[in-house]
């Protein structure tokens, strides 16, 4: 049996290097391989500029970044300037002198033109000094993405700023707008033997005007004229209409004419002068002399009446959408109201949703107004909107309480 001659020292150390030597190249390789991954994942690269030898040298990725061929090797540090947008020379040459002269550290931001497309880019520069001779080393980073995804959330902001304002003016007009169609909106009044409160509820909101209307008017024989309705649709326009209608009723009702009269010259005005305009109305004539309430409606739930403790829908007499049809009279109805009743006038944004059945919002209705009292409207009627399903956010909200006040039947 016969083996190899044992390695002298020189051979063995002569093998170790190689060894050494390869597992270093190996290394490089991979370091390489690592350092260009994460310049393209960060979307930068590296530049050196030798002052003394003018020689250059740039990473693969600040070529990308450049658009430009590395045959046509790095880009001259004084001829950097010309590659930049010309609106962001100044701050370029800035950088340069004060790295170059005043040997400092700095960074700047500037843009490019790249095959048609303006990019921004960020360069760190520092100078350093080593054997006698000095060179400009830097990082440059393309942030166009960055610089994008900022301007997006500053018109994003700009725009929200913009919804901001214009909400508070429409807000601000809405207030105006309730103040003069409605100066006694949602507040309580004294009639003669009966008490009168409110609720009111724009849709989606807690505050403001839509298209619902309400009014309370005294006679001159001493009858009361209620009135309630709703204007389809909740922006300014519904408000207009509303108002417009509201303000015709108000002075139509001066007249004492009977409630289905008042709502057929309603409907005619609806029909000839409010083009592509729907409402529904109910008007009623309260008479303290004698307790009766004789009302006409016009597509318009029927009120509920309250007595002992019991809560009934009043049967509703003929009428249709004002704006629908001149063919279709309106027909009168009437109860007799007693000391202790309780009335509620509402539209439909109180029982409808668009999660549950009409019916069911009604028995909702019928079985809170059961607990009303005349003694505690001002609270009972917040529980009531709560018990039949809370603010209705898809379509406004009214409600109108009365109270009929003394011993017995009214006067």
């Amino acid at each position: 049996m016969t083996g190899s001659a044992p390695l002298t020292a020189a051979e063995m150390v002569q093998r170790l290097r190689g060894e050494l030597d390869e597992h270093m190249a190996v290394e490089r390789q991979l370091l390489t391989a690592r350092l260009a991954r994460a310049e393209r994942l960060g979307d930068l690269g590296w530049a050196e500029w030798n002052l003394q030898t003018g020689e250059s040298a740039w990473s693969d990725q600040t070529y990308a970044i450049f658009g430009r061929d590395p045959d046509e090797g790095p880009i001259h540090l004084r001829d950097l300037a010309g590659h930049v947008d010309a609106a962001d020379r100044t701050e370029l040459d800035r950088l340069l002198r004060t790295v170059v002269h005043g040997a400092a550290a700095g960074q700047a931001e500037f843009r490019i033109h790249r095959r048609g497309e303006v990019r921004n880019l960020r360069a760190a520069l520092d100078l350093v000094t080593a054997g006698g001779h000095s060179a400009v080393h830097g990082v440059i980073q393309d942030i166009t993405g960055r610089r994008r995804a900022e301007r997006v959330v500053s018109e994003s902001r700009r725009q929200l700023l913009e919804v901001r304002e214009q909400a508070a003016e429409e807000r601000h007009l809405t207030g105006a707008l309730r103040d003069a169609i409605m100066p006694d909106f949602g507040d309580a009044a004294d009639l003669p033997n009966a008490r009168i409160n409110v609720r009111y509820i724009p849709a989606g909101k807690t505050g403001g005007l839509g298209g619902d209307w309400y009014d309370t008017t005294v006679l001159p024989d001493g009858r009361v004229v209620l009135t309630i309705g709703d204007v389809a649709g909740h922006s300014l326009p519904a408000i207009a209409q509303m108002s417009r209608l509201r303000h015709a009723l108000v002075g139509l009702a001066m007249t004492g004419e009977s409630s289905d009269k008042l709502l057929t010259w309603l409907n005619v005005l609806v029909i000839h002068r409010l083009a592509e305009t729907t409402a529904t109305a109910l008007i009623g004539h309260l008479d303290p002399a004698t307790g009766l309430f004789t009302w006409s409606q016009a597509g318009h739930p029927a009120p509920i009446l309250i007595r002992d403790g019991v809560a009934v829908q009043l049967d509703p007499p003929s009428g249709v959408l004002l704006g629908a049809t001149l063919a279709v009279p309106y027909e009168p109805a009437s109860v007799e109201l007693l000391a202790g009743d309780l009335l509620l006038l509402f539209t439909d944004g109180l029982i409808e949703r668009r999660s549950r059945d009409i019916d069911e919002g009604l028995a909702l209705a019928l079985t809170a107004a059961a607990d009303l009292t005349g003694d505690d409207l001002e609270t009972g009627l917040d529980r009531l909107i709560q018990a039949v399903g809370g603010p209705n956010p898809e379509d406004d909200t009214c409600v109108l309480a009365i109270g009929v006040l003394g011993r017995g039947v009214l006067g």
